[in-house]
């Protein structure tokens, strides 16, 4: 094989992979699946393709395989086969196509088994010589490849747990540290050096053979753990694993200590390695302590982050910078042109994209974690202009040099630079600083730079004694503990806050000014409350903590005042007992619900999204804060599930099955429940910080339409504020219908213009107005659609929280009543009437809160026929809406 110049299916795959990837990760928010595609188009597109260009190379190389053992064109063909395996991966999963991704699968695996055998072949033609255990690495690599690939297909199939999260792992180990680690290791001994342009360490090739059956075990294990539920025998394989990468790393470390890593292709690859020891050390105490394969799955977005970007992405990015200009050829000048350009800016880009990356794997406030994610990936994504203007640049340089009339005497000249350089390692800093500033400025209250007054503590008018008291207080249960604590006047005060809650994010807020940041679980912190003088009323500032009972007192002893610091008005609502002070919020807005919705407005769909041919339903629910118009002229922040002021309707039959995939990016603790679903609620049910994602698999069994919504407390507030939906299972053998329309009632509880719900509010059942489908009377201005005869199905569903639903249609009877799952009236006969009896009507469908049904219609002519909740009040204040119905 010619392995000099320039070949498409050497170079350019790689680069397609990755902009694809770059592509998707810049609008992975608005589609599903669009975190295991990012993952997949890394690893499995671009990993995988150089995997099987270099180990050929390599072996080539060091076997000193003889010309034309294989074509080029062979090996091309070959490498043609994986990438249509993996384009039909990368379509069949994401669409649920069952039947594409195990063609894919075969694909990928028969070119995989191709490449090893030509690996066998190559190592049995050659004479004996040194690093032959390179060889075996990459074919004991490649070999594994199509297990991994196998376990892949079957969880593209969907699968229960715990099999699912057992089968998640099993995949994982098999291809990240069976297919790409191993490849990695056993290149990296004798390509290392190389890149850092130093002497190999002595020990280099037995260290390689020794590692090589300690990593066989490792992996072993490590995949036959989960297969066999054992959480124990998957971390021991693990940690043997690490036991065994760190061997390899002896000569690794020898080479970097001669020469340290200073151009960018030894320090990209060289940071790679570091993050490997760390994610296997962290899989293995994670495997020994989450207790379930299913609880370790739903917490892999850390582990897969290490090993994918930290480990295998920046090891590819260091590696092909190194080897493209060696492989173009042309000399020592050609070398030095390309080099130039892949080294621009390299301790900048490695600096910022590991901080980066280090920074978002801890417990930071979640718009930090975001701004610092960007960061990271704009340092990545820089590395593909870059690589594309370094093969340019030798390819330029080449031609230019073979016009030109050869030189004797030009000896090799070591192109790498001496030293990183400590101005871009400061810009890198300065970049990472500035984007935590960032964030934190987009969200000051979540990292604790913002007091409930907006101003720092505030001292009473007392004679200071110059005593301080400090005491300890700790939030768990929606308490704080202690609730009071006594203070002698003129003493200085200062609490040592605790948050021991297991799941749910608190502060504490005074009513002086002095407030402590938002504490995830396990953190602490100390509030200043300066000297005292008065009571002083305190609460925590998370919507709707306070009003389940989460507030705080301060007493005064030796005092003569009378007064309180109570910081604010009275609650406008019932409070718990014991609370003393509500949600500090304007005037709410008032709404005119004889206003119509402005020509702009776009009502939400309410007609049920078609269903589809799969049994495996795939959903990514992305909570998040977002700013909307509810009704006209008046805004609030609604804590929604893909944006929307009501969560999605999703669709299915009896014996579906949902795999849901729930991304927390707001700013507190959510969750979500399906009605829908029989699963124990402990592990899928849990509140998750932000940041934090889980996958939760049920299959339908019953048919109905379910109530889902976040399970947080307090759950009233968390479904009022909007994190709520429909999920629609239909009975077998339901008939069809001209139109099939979803309206879910909800209330909608105003704070100020702007502001989240009214805590204080829900908590009295004091709605400012009820909703169908998240937004006050969009169905009066933007009617619903039928002709004069057609057979109409309205599914509906009591979202609430408080409110019951009569849902009733004007001037028209239902002939149909379905309700919690059995029919009431079918085609106007009921459960006990005669056969021939088909005379029976109904006109309205009462629902309690999370109750639903649908219920079946004909207009009898055209005309506007109004919807509403016959509970008048509530009909008047927004659930009603109308059908325009035309000839």
């Amino acid at each position: 094989m010619n392995s000099r110049g320039s070949w498409f299916m050497r170079d350019r795959p790689v680069l397609i992979w990755l902009l694809v990837a770059l592509v998707v990760s810049l609008v992975h928010p608005f589609f599903a699946s669009s975190r295991w595609l990012m993952v997949h188009l890394v690893v499995l597109g671009a990993v995988t393709h150089s995997a099987m260009v270099w180990s050929v190379h390599f072996t080539d190389a060091l076997l000193k395989t003889r010309a034309g053992f294989e074509e080029r064109r062979v090996q091309s063909i070959r490498l043609g086969i994986f990438h249509v395996g993996a384009i039909a991966v990368f379509v069949g999963v994401p669409t649920a196509i069952w039947p594409l991704t195990i063609a894919g699968g075969t694909l990928i695996s028969g070119a995989v088994l191709w490449h090893a055998v030509m690996l066998v072949r190559r190592l049995r033609a050659a004479l004996p010589g040194r690093f032959r255990i390179t060889v075996r690495y990459y074919i004991v690599a490649a070999l594994l490849l199509p297990v991994g690939a196998l376990f892949g297909v079957l969880l593209a199939r969907g699968l229960a747990e715990p099999w699912h999260g057992r089968l998640l792992v099993a995949h994982t180990m098999t291809n990240l540290l069976g297919w790409i680690g191993l490849t990695v290791l056993g290149t990296l001994v004798t390509l290392w050096p190389t890149m850092l342009r130093t002497r190999m360490a002595p020990n280099a090739e037995s260290a390689s053979t020794h590692a090589l059956p300690i990593l066989g075990v490792g992996l072993l294990l490590a995949i036959g753990g989960p297969l066999l539920g054992s959480e124990v025998l998957g971390a021991a394989g693990i940690v043997a694993y690490l036991v065994g990468t760190l061997w390899v790393y002896r000569p690794i470390l020898t080479s970097a200590r001669q020469r340290p890593p200073a151009a960018f292709p030894t320090m990209s690859a060289g940071a790679g390695l570091v993050w490997l020891p760390i994610g296997l050390g962290l899989m293995a105490f994670s495997l020994a302590t989450r207790g379930s394969w299913a609880a370790l799955s739903d917490h892999y977005g850390i582990l897969t982050t290490i090993f994918v970007v930290g480990f295998a992405l920046q090891v590819l990015l260091g590696a092909l910078s190194y080897l493209l200009p060696v492989v173009i050829g042309g000399g020592p000048s050609v070398l030095r042109a390309g080099m130039a350009e892949l080294d621009r800016w390299s301790t900048w880009r490695v600096a910022v994209a590991n901080l980066g990356l280090a920074l978002c794997l801890l417990p930071v406030p979640s718009l930090v974690r975001v701004v610092l994610s960007v960061v990271t990936l704009v340092a990545l994504a820089v590395s593909i202009p870059v690589l594309l203007r370094g093969i340019i640049a030798s390819v330029k340089a080449k031609r230019a040099l073979e016009k030109q009339p050869a030189t004797p005497g030009v000896r090799h000249v070591d192109t790498s630079p001496r030293t990183w350089s400590r101005p871009q390692l400061i810009a890198a800093v300065s970049v990472i600083a500035v984007g935590a500033t960032l964030g934190v400025g987009l969200d000051p209250t979540a990292a604790g730079l913002t007091t409930a007054a907006g101003q720092g503590p505030v001292a009473a008018q007392v004679t200071p004694t110059g005593h301080t008291t400090t005491v300890t207080v700790t939030a768990k249960d929606m308490r704080f503990h202690p609730a009071q604590v006594s203070v002698p006047a003129g003493d200085k005060l200062v609490i040592d806050l605790v948050n021991t809650d297991s799941t749910d994010i608190h502060d504490l807020v005074l009513a002086n000014g002095a407030k402590s940041p938002r504490l995830s679980p396990g953190e602490k912190a100390t509030v200043d409350v300066g000297v005292v003088s008065a009571p002083i009323d305190g609460w925590c500032s998370v919507v709707g903590h306070r009003q389940l009972g989460m507030v705080f007192k301060v007493d005064v002893t030796g005092s003569s005042a009378a007064g309180s610091a109570s910081g604010g008005g009275g609650s406008g609502g019932a409070m718990m007992p014991g609370m003393t002070h509500a949600d500090a919020t304007g005037p709410s807005p008032a709404i005119d619900f004889m206003k119509q919705w402005p020509a702009g407005f776009t009502a939400y769909d309410p007609v049920l999204p078609p269903l589809r041919d799969e049994k495996v339903h795939k959903v990514t629910l992305t909570a998040e804060d977002v700013k909307t118009e509810v009704a006209p002229g008046v805004s609030q922040v609604r804590w929604t599930y893909n944006g929307t002021s009501i969560g999605p309707v999703l669709h299915g039959r009896v014996g579906d099955t949902f795999e849901v995939t729930l991304v927390n990016k707001g700013t507190i603790g959510h969750s979500v429940d399906f009605h829908a679903s029989e699963v124990a609620p402990d592990l899928p049910m849990r509140t998750l910080q932000p940041g934090q994602s889980l996958v939760y698999r049920f299959t339908a069994k019953r048919s109905g339409i379910w109530l889902y919504h976040c399970s947080t407390m307090p759950m009233s507030t968390h479904i009022a504020a909007g994190m709520a939906g429909a999920i629609v299972i239909e009975p077998p053998g339901l008939p069809k219908v001209d139109h099939s329309y979803v309206l879910s009632q909800s209330e909608l509880y105003l704070g100020a213009q702007g502001d989240p719900v009214n805590a204080a509010k829900v908590a009295a059942d004091q709605p400012d107005a009820l909703m169908f489908n998240g937004f006050v009377n969009q169905y009066v201005d933007r009617p619903l659609a039928a002709k004069a005869g057609e057979r109409v199905r309205i599914w509906v569903l009591d979202i609430g929280p408080n409110r019951p639903l009569s849902f009733h249609v004007v001037g028209t009877q239902f002939d149909t009543v379905y309700k919690e799952g059995t029919y009431l009236l079918k085609d106007g006969r009921g459960p006990l009437d005669p056969p021939d009896y088909h005379s029976g009507g109904s006109q309205a469908l009462d629902l309690l809160p999370a109750q639903g049904g649908f219920v079946e219609l004909t207009f009898p002519a055209a005309g506007h026929y109004s919807i509403v909740n016959h509970i008048m009040t509530d009909a008047e204040r927004g659930a009603r809406g109308t059908f325009a119905v035309t000839k």
